[in-house]
């Protein structure tokens, strides 16, 4: 029998790079009922710390405790990218039990393409996607239970439809105004804003064509990453919510 811890308001979107989970997460700043931290984990392991609240945090077990002492006062949103590992969140079964975690996923080859665009050094690993689904094991076998997972191209096809069962699955109150925004670059964002300016730039859930997935398969390199990290992908798709 999985032990199960009482419960902490903290509500987690663990995400591949360029999956679209800062707009995901600029949704849940919009709907003003969570304090919404950006990038922890992944902040803390490339610049050696990273302000969480009221709190400066220098490694992963400081970002945990720091997310824990944060939810005794409010309920928090963290969204994080899987292009590191962290180990110290895996070992930390406690955190993986207590919090709600979800995850949304894309496909790789746009995925690929688009991180590729912005860091042409990419690496196999740092795609993100076979860390995104040992986290997302991890998570199941802490508490038994199969956790949230949504694909941003639904996202992007249903906004409503999607977000609505994303809200059901995780126990909070759809609000339909938080679907759109006024669009500009949010502090958090500002120390990594090449990465943002996307989304910065949008007012809503948007497609944009890009043509990433023909790159990706013209490319040796990219195809070979795409290839590694597509099985991931699809386990992650089969236990995504169907809105």
């Amino acid at each position: 029998m999985v032990h199960q811890p009482e419960r902490i308001p903290v509500l987690a979107l663990w995400s591949a790079p360029r999956c679209r989970s800062t707009a995901f997460a600029r949704m849940m700043a919009e709907r003003g009922d969570c304090a919404v931290v950006h990038e922890p984990f992944s902040r803390v392991v490339d610049f050696g710390e990273v302000e969480v609240d009221d709190t400066v945090a220098h490694n992963e077990r400081d970002v945990l405790a720091a997310l824990r002492a944060m939810a005794a006062r409010k309920p928090v949103f963290f969204k994080d990218t899987t292009d590191f590992h962290y180990p110290a969140l895996l070992a930390d079964g406690s955190f993986l039990s207590a919090a709600t975690h979800t995850f949304i996923i894309r496909d790789p080859a746009e995925a690929i393409a688009s991180h590729h665009a912005l860091h042409p050094g990419l690496g196999r690993d740092e795609i993100g996607f076979a860390r995104l689904y040992e986290i997302f094991t991890a998570v199941q076998a802490a508490t038994g239970s199969t956790p949230v997972v949504i694909d941003s191209d639904d996202l992007l096809d249903r906004p409503e439809d999607t977000v609505r069962a994303y809200c059901a699955a995780v126990g909070i109150d759809f609000r339909p105004d938080a679907l759109s925004w006024a669009p500009g670059m949010r502090p958090e964002w500002q120390s990594t804003s090449k990465w943002h300016r996307s989304t910065s730039e949008t007012t809503a859930f948007t497609r944009v064509r890009s043509g990433g997935a023909e790159a990706v398969e013209a490319d040796p390199v990219l195809r070979a990453y795409r290839d590694h990290h597509q099985p991931y992908y699809e386990k992650l798709r089969a236990a995504a919510l169907q809105p």
